[in-house]
């Protein structure tokens, strides 16, 4: 899945994976990191997402990594913040208070570029990505974070063969053939969501489930 096919979902303003709300399972489940208030949250392919506004009210710091500006400068719009546009390394920094968002390629990120975050938040990253993408992905995350970083993931799970994705469809197998080797898992909770989901039935699918984990790297 190369660059050109997010850049043009935004750019045609086909950003049906966006959700609007805040995500539930944030809300439930984030309180299990037991993470001090302050602390920043790194959140991968962030997009325009609105949790990332509920993690600041929370009292946390955001950084964010987006590979399209449109998502960035519609997220500042769109919650009327101003944003501080500055040049960082090789990736353009969009700021404000407690949040910045790095517009470049997630895949081009070092360490260094996240020494200071404690923790990551991902609802829309790794189900985005293609199955040999997912490996390369959480293989960068295991890269970049040290030992006893946490995470929220939130998975979907439904049958592949009903439905081209994005958004993917994750298997428990596979969450934990992806992250044994580098983080401890574990499984939040489990829901069925096809009844909340009419966008999904009409594409025809059967079953949906969302998963949600705790993570913490080893």
């Amino acid at each position: 899945m190369e660059a050109q096919f997010w850049h043009e979902r935004w750019e045609k303003n086909q950003i049906g994976f966006h959700q609007t709300d805040i995500n539930v399972h944030l809300q439930n489940y984030w309180q299990s990191l037991n993470l001090p208030k302050g602390s920043l949250v790194f959140v991968p392919l962030c997009g325009k997402s609105s949790d990332m506004i509920w993690l600041l009210e929370q009292g946390y710091r955001v950084l964010g990594i987006e590979l399209n500006k449109i998502a960035i400068r519609d997220f500042f719009t769109e919650n009327n913040l101003t944003p501080n546009i500055s040049t960082y390394k090789n990736l353009t920094c969009w700021s404000m208070d407690e949040i910045a968002i790095l517009c470049g390629d997630f895949f081009h990120l070092t360490p260094e570029d996240v020494q200071h975050c404690t923790a990551i938040y991902d609802r829309a990253s790794l189900i985005a990505l293609p199955p040999a993408m997912r490996i390369d992905y959480v293989s960068h995350i295991t890269k970049l974070f040290p030992a006893q970083t946490k995470a929220l993931l939130i998975t979907f799970e439904y049958p592949q063969a009903e439905m081209q994705g994005p958004p993917f469809s994750v298997t428990t197998d596979e969450v934990q053939q992806l992250y044994q080797q580098g983080f401890t898992l574990q499984e939040l909770t489990c829901q069925d969501i096809l009844d909340e989901n009419p966008r999904f039935q009409k594409i025809g699918i059967t079953k949906l489930q969302e998963r949600v984990y705790k993570l913490q790297r080893k």
